[in-house]
């Protein structure tokens, strides 16, 4: 296990499931498209549990009678569905605004490093007034591979021009750990996302969280002693 730098330099995060609770709109768009194909729309809690691992996962909870490029053929109708109604429901976690906020007060740069697709990502980002003050945003399709590959996470680190030694990842799913791990990074799973079934506590994070504030404290405590 890593010890939390003193001189942080930026934190990164993952996006559904670690800052956004994005869960119900994309439950709903695939009750819609299971609608359109006949089927039984799914529970949402199982649905929920898979949301970090993007829509592939998300489809087979709702049709899980179908093969595998049954399945993949309906993702662009699924993602066509979300788009549409892709922040109504969709919120920062409680306690996620004023983590910014203090980030941004400490002179610390933040950034995304998501799997979800770059049009997806762009739009809510803009929604949110997130794409003036995020210094990277790194998608599932910025590069030829994703998270837990650490690629997203250096390039991340290059656009705001951070030293990943002296930084923070932020994710819900052992993937994410992983990422940031490999990429040098100080690690911080949150016990509040998706979490894919997981438990945080068996990801070998550096730090394992259960709410936004405890990160905050963090940080106050890290750049009062700097």
């Amino acid at each position: 296990m890593k010890t939390m730098p003193t001189d942080v330099q930026g934190v990164l995060f993952d996006l559904d499931g670690t800052l956004l609770d994005s869960a119900i709109d994309l439950h709903a768009a695939l009750v819609a498209l299971c609608a359109e194909e006949g089927e039984p729309p799914p529970a949402f809690e199982p649905v929920r549990e898979v949301v970090s691992r993007g829509s592939r996962a998300i489809l087979e909870r709702g049709f899980p009678n179908r093969d595998a490029d049954q399945r993949l053929a309906l993702v662009p109708r699924y993602l066509e569905i979300y788009q549409r109604d892709i922040a109504n429901h969709t919120r920062p976690f409680e306690g996620i605004d004023e983590l910014l906020a203090l980030i941004e007060s400490q002179g610390i740069k933040w950034g995304i490093v998501t799997n979800k697709p770059g049009f997806l990502t762009d739009q809510l980002v803009t929604y949110l007034g997130w794409a003036v003050r995020a210094a990277a945003v790194v998608s599932g399709d910025t590069l030829p591979v994703k998270k837990p590959d650490p690629a997203p996470v250096h390039l991340a680190c290059e656009q705001a021009g951070l030293d990943p030694s002296k930084c923070l990842f932020v994710g819900d799913d052992r993937r994410d750990v992983l990422a940031g791990a490999a990429a040098g990074m100080y690690t911080v799973a949150v016990a509040w996302g998706y979490l894919d079934g997981g438990n945080p506590h068996e990801w070998q994070a550096d730090c394992v969280i259960d709410a936004p504030s405890q990160l905050t404290r963090l940080l106050r405590r890290e750049q009062a002693t700097a």
